[in-house]
């Protein structure tokens, strides 16, 4: 019965109304390996049935970017890169220092000892072959590809600095063409814009593989001779397992003896443990949280719900298409811009009579071309903004989220552990003799030897309160019915209706507002008379209204999937003011929902933090995982929000902004210079008397990265904490509104 919601069968042991079908964040497999222990140590859990209710976008592939060779891998990539970073700078300062062309335009002298002219050569050979060898191996893919990009117009400059080096090395061309030291820096730079970005792509960890972890590393399988310990890819269709109390479910089955409460949240999204019974079924990686069954296996490997959420995720990644990126897009037209000014250059000056000048005209070109700025125009930019989003509580998994975020114009939250807190609080006490804190404090007295969530939320809202509780003996618990215990003489029980009915008392007639909500419903009975009831809920974060409205602000719509009763969902929606509702949603079905707003055209962005939400992750145009979530969820998003704030997304749609603007800037300068130096270096100018010396267009090609760096260091003065982002956007709109109003008057 994975995933599907059950509001009919309402048997939460304390018998509450229907409830969330939204994930209480369980804790990763090895905090519940830790658990077992003392699960096993807890009374039988009273709240057995405590739960039991009805139950176009593209992610980025982080594959290889086009043209770009091996980019498949990005963790090898960041130790490739770093590894030749390093090591082609310390080539490239003897490089760069004993380069006789660097020394003419710096003005020093090159002191006059044997073989030292060889020095420069020899160490850019090895330069040109070994750092350089990434960038011409993808420049070898995007001609195959006929798509030039940024390798191939690294690779053209590195070829052409190469080539002529060495001919003015040996005496076949003008000395001015030796470009062995704007050879070592080109290397050099290029390696650490693309060591920053791959540092900034790669991924901490695999969705796959984190899925796989739900499972127990062995099972317990019945035999004729007793028990044997199996792993769980060993279970065969019918085979009988053993689920001691705090362990995982190895395989999905039906219960053949015994009861539990199940902790389902890594799968179903279920926000509490649902109790499961004999002919039951359960699912693989779910952990009975207060006693032991046994469990006939009707499904393994592929059949599995686990398996099928793989499938989900993986299908999901592999049907998004690849995003160029603007860097590439930009280096390909300069590209074609360097190779048409180097050929009307060669023309040009040949026609002239002046072929020498011809050939040094033409290099220079291809040279100047080169994209010192451009190579770090992107990669600077997403590795100081990942580096403030980080401080900020957002971890930027996939890059390409920064660039889609500004233009999300619908945001779809998960409820529960996102817009709420994902777990039961007290939110009303009702008594009927009008002492509600007698009500709670006795409550909690029952409630207190319990581990149940339920019973955990009685007593943190008793101790808020700074209540007086009493002690508590003879405690009991009933699967499907309540707790009992003796507090002050008196024989107190809390549960539901089962209680209501073994006590042959009636409920209070002020509860049916709070099942109209779908709220939880604890009675309480004080030897045999009804004193009172307590109203309980997944309480809304106080931060959701304030995240909800500067959305809003933003012009993007605010949606929420659950898998909640309507009511529920509905309530929670008036609360916060948000604009579309899907409830009763399965767990398989969230990503459904995303395509259904993509197939309106609509750029979405998703949030969620459970296993069941990785699918929707995967497909959204940006998916956003809270930080308390789990493994999988994470390992799906493309961006993590550290905090469970859900303002947090207004702080990643601040970053998306701010960093666009850079990256335009940045890319408009570095190609500026390109436009500009490339046709003063052809000798566009000749005619007036000027031409382009080689010393100031090194010079522009250095003040051209530094003003990409220092731009992009501007960065740092965003604030990203949520709150702040928050506040901006609050006080931004109606400053902006005063404006417009302002200059709808003045015209």
């Amino acid at each position: 019965m994975s995933g599907i919601r059950r509001d009919e069968h309402e048997a939460h042991e304390h018998g509450g109304a229907p409830q969330p079908h939204e994930r209480h964040q369980h804790q990763h497999a090895a905090h519940h390996q830790h658990e077992h222990a003392a699960h096993a140590q807890r009374p039988q859990h009273e709240h057995a049935a405590h739960a039991q209710h009805p139950q176009h976008a593209e992610h980025r592939d982080h594959g290889d970017h086009t043209g770009h060779a091996g980019h498949a891998g990005h963790g090898d990539h960041v130790a490739l890169y770093r590894r030749l970073f390093w090591w082609m700078l310390a080539l490239a300062i003897p490089t760069v220092l004993l380069s006789g062309m660097f020394a003419s335009i710096v003005g020093y002298a090159l002191p006059d000892a044997p073989g030292l002219r060889w020095v420069s050569p020899a160490l850019g050979t090895v330069m040109f072959v070994v750092g350089g060898r990434p960038f011409l191996t993808g420049a070898v893919d995007e001609l195959r590809s006929r798509r030039p990009g940024m390798m191939l117009l690294i690779a053209l400059a590195l070829t052409t600095a190469f080539i002529a080096s060495w001919a003015a090395s040996l005496g076949f061309a003008d000395h001015h063409l030796d470009f062995w030291w704007e050879l070592a820096l080109l290397v050099v730079i290029m390696l650490l814009g693309h060591w920053l970005e791959m540092r900034s792509l790669a991924q901490t960890s695999s969705a796959l593989d984190s899925l796989a972890a739900l499972l127990p590393d062995e099972a317990e399988r019945e035999t004729p001779s007793g028990i044997e310990r199996v792993a769980p890819a060993a279970l065969r269709v019918g085979d009988v397992v053993v689920v001691r109390p705090g362990a995982r479910v190895p395989a999905d089955g039906a219960i053949v003896e015994g009861s539990a409460s199940f902790d389902e949240s890594m799968i179903t999204g279920e926000s509490r443990p649902v109790a499961r019974g004999a002919g039951e079924r359960v699912v693989a990686g779910t952990v009975a949280t207060d006693s032991g069954v046994r469990v006939r296996v009707d499904a393994v490997g592929d059949a599995t719900a686990i398996a099928g959420i793989r499938r989900l995720v993986a299908d999901a990644q592999a049907s998004t298409s690849r995003a160029q990126r603007l860097a590439d897009r930009a280096a390909g037209w300069l590209f074609w811009f360097a190779l048409g000014a180097a050929a009307i250059t060669a023309v040009a000056w040949s026609a002239l009579g002046a072929p020498d000048d011809a050939i040094v005209r033409t290099v220079t070109v291809l040279v100047i071309a080169c994209p010192h700025a451009l190579g770090l125009a992107i990669p600077l930019v997403v590795s100081i903004a990942t580096e403030r989003a980080a401080r900020g509580g957002v971890l930027v998994a996939d890059r390409l989220a920064l660039e889609t975020m500004r233009r999300v114009d619908v945001v779809l939250f998960d409820k529960t552990g996102t817009l709420t807190a994902g777990e039961p609080t007290v939110l009303d006490v009702l008594a009927v003799d009008g002492d509600a804190d007698r009500v709670l404090a006795l409550a909690a007295a029952a409630e207190r030897p319990s581990e149940h969530p339920l019973a955990r939320a009685i007593v943190r809202a008793a101790e808020r309160a700074a209540l007086d509780v009493p002690d508590a003996s003879d405690f009991s618990s009933s699967p499907a019915v309540g707790v009992t215990a003796v507090v002050e003489g008196a024989r107190v029980r809390v549960g539901g209706p089962h209680l209501l009915d073994e006590e042959d008392v009636a409920e209070l007639p002020a509860v049916e507002a709070w099942r109209a909500e779908g709220a939880i419903i604890l009675h309480v009975v004080v030897d045999g008379e009804v004193v009172g009831a307590l109203r309980l809920a997944d309480a809304i974060r106080p931060e959701s209204r304030e995240a909800v409205d500067a959305l809003h602000r933003l012009g993007v719509e605010v949606a929420m999937v659950t898998g909640d009763a309507d009511a529920v969902a509905q309530s929670v929606a008036r609360e916060l003011g948000i604009d579309r509702v899907a409830a009763n949603v399965r767990p398989e079905h969230k990503e459904r929902e995303v395509a259904r707003l993509q197939d309106e055209g609509r750029t979405v962005a998703f949030v969620g933090d459970g296993v069941n939400d990785a699918p929707a992750l995967a497909r959204a145009d940006v998916g956003l995982a809270i930080g308390a979530g789990t493994d999988v969820a994470i390992a799906s998003a493309d961006v993590i929000l550290a905090s469970s704030d859900p303002r947090s997304v207004l702080s990643v749609v601040e970053l998306s902004r701010a960093s666009a603007r850079k990256m335009v800037q940045n890319l408009w300068w570095a190609a500026g210079y390109n436009l500009l130096a490339v046709p003063l270096a052809a000798g566009v100018l000749a005619p007036f008397g000027f031409v382009l010396p080689m010393s100031v267009g090194a010079l522009l090609m250095s003040l051209s990265t530094i003003v990409v760096a220092l731009n992009a260091q501007l960065l740092r003065r965003l604030d990203l904490d949520p709150a702040a982002s928050a506040a901006r956007v609050l006080d931004a709109a109606p400053w902006a509104a005063a404006r417009q109003e302002a200059a709808t008057v003045s015209a």
